[in-house]
């Protein structure tokens, strides 16, 4: 990926070299960072393909990013979808992961499909990977999936590249020393054409995939003090707090029961 591929008109000024060595520096930082805080551990491994993919996670908060970042191997180089700034200086998390040039904003001014299309591309050509929170949002109950957004089977059938479906689980509450496990699904092919049918098919079959990961998943004592400041430090709710998002939550099921 090139630095005009990159997140920002700032950081497409930065040289490769330098991009590259902030990306081997923010890695290594956050696995030691994360390890430090978290017992962190991922699962099936040996079933991430070796080339280029898609990765599709479930989002349970904001450290997800930094968990995936710290247990996914360095090779291929790693990418995260999102967010939505166009600005990757504006907000603490935003510089935290604009400087280590590994996210893929989609809201990119007034050209979103596109755009965010053809840097997905640059980056499977390179020979990445890139990491999307299928959901589109953060929610509160481990063993919930809501549903998918069709961008990862889009660009999986764009790209011809698989969809790994990624479970993440332990990460709702962060408490000091708490367990947070990443669990590798089997890929799921993308071979046809991106049309609208094919696309529907192929979230769906990684909503099901994705969903066998996590229904079981029990949900996270909630820790002391600290822990629920540091959780929520950076937590956006869409329905503006973890209690409306579990009254959200718990409306949707019963209509869809």
């Amino acid at each position: 990926m090139t630095a005009s591929s990159g997140t920002t008109p700032r950081d497409a000024a930065i040289s490769p070299w330098r991009l590259t060595l902030r990306y081997w520096i923010s890695r290594l930082v956050v696995a030691i960072l994360t390890r430090a805080y978290l017992r962190v551990r991922i699962y099936d491994r040996g079933r991430l393909p070796a080339g280029p993919a898609i990765y599709c996670f479930n989002h349970l908060g904001w450290v997800d990013p930094f968990v995936l970042m710290a247990v996914l191997p360095f090779r291929p180089k790693l990418y995260f979808f999102g967010p939505k700034e166009e600005d990757m200086h504006d907000g603490a998390r935003n510089r935290i992961m604009g400087w280590t040039g590994t996210p893929i904003p989609y809201k990119p001014g007034k050209n979103d499909l596109l755009g965010a299309t053809r840097r997905v591309s640059a980056v499977v050509a390179a020979g990445g990977v890139v990491a999307i929170a299928g959901e589109g949002r953060i929610h509160a109950s481990e063993s919930e999936l809501w549903p998918l957004n069709d961008g990862a089977a889009y660009f999986a059938l764009h790209n011809k590249v698989p969809i790994v479906p990624l479970a993440i689980n332990g990460s709702s509450w962060l408490r000091f020393g708490g367990r947070v496990t990443v669990r590798v699904g089997e890929p799921l092919p993308a071979r046809d054409r991106p049309n609208r049918e094919a696309v529907a098919a192929l979230t769906q079959q990684t909503w099901e995939a994705l969903h066998a990961l996590v229904r079981d998943a029990p949900d996270v004592p909630v820790p002391g003090r600290f822990g629920r400041w540091f959780t929520e430090r950076f937590n956006e709710w869409p329905e503006g707090s973890r209690e409306a998002t579990l009254a959200a939550s718990a409306s949707r099921q019963a209509d869809s029961g």
